[in-house]
């Protein structure tokens, strides 16, 4: 798997898919899951409360099958993996890594067989996967989210406007 570079993130002049509501971040959430395979990684990005763990979390559901998967942010913990019919998943939230080099002692290595979906992936520096999707998350107007998709040619035209 390429690491860095190869392509941009996600930005301001990418069309936004508009999300009025947690609704609509499940179904890009479920659309996501289903053309997910072995060996992706889904980079979420924006600000606190923007939607990344409800994005994740509405993801792993879909992905598993089970609409009450219990899915804890993994703030604390940092990693979460969870076996699904598709394979294993490993939900990573960087937020509180202090180096790059502590991915190591995640086993970010290894992860990256399966599928992996990070939070705050800006913090993966130079280990950054390319061929990712990338999705920059953003607040609208009320409780509205707005999605920007980067990534996964061929895989996600259908979603983005």
């Amino acid at each position: 798997m390429r690491r860095g570079g190869g392509q941009r993130p996600p930005s301001a002049g990418d069309p936004a898919l508009k999300l009025p509501d947690l609704d609509a971040m499940a179904r890009l959430a479920a659309a996501v899951a289903a053309r997910v395979r072995a060996g992706d990684a889904i980079l979420l990005s924006g600000p606190l409360g923007a939607g990344k763990t409800e994005f994740a979390r509405a993801f792993l559901r879909a992905l598993s099958g089970d609409p009450a998967l219990e899915v804890p942010s993994p703030s604390f913990t940092l990693l979460q993996s969870y076996d699904t019919p598709r394979g294993t998943v490993h939900h990573f939230d960087l937020w509180r890594i202090e180096a790059e080099a502590d991915l190591a002692e995640l086993g970010w290595e290894d992860a990256l067989r399966d599928i992996v979906v990070v939070e705050w992936p800006e913090r993966l520096g130079a280990r950054r996967p390319g061929g990712a999707l990338e999705i920059a998350l953003a607040f609208g107007e009320g409780d509205a989210r707005e999605a920007r998709l980067s990534g996964w040619v061929g895989r996600i035209a259908d979603l983005v406007p």
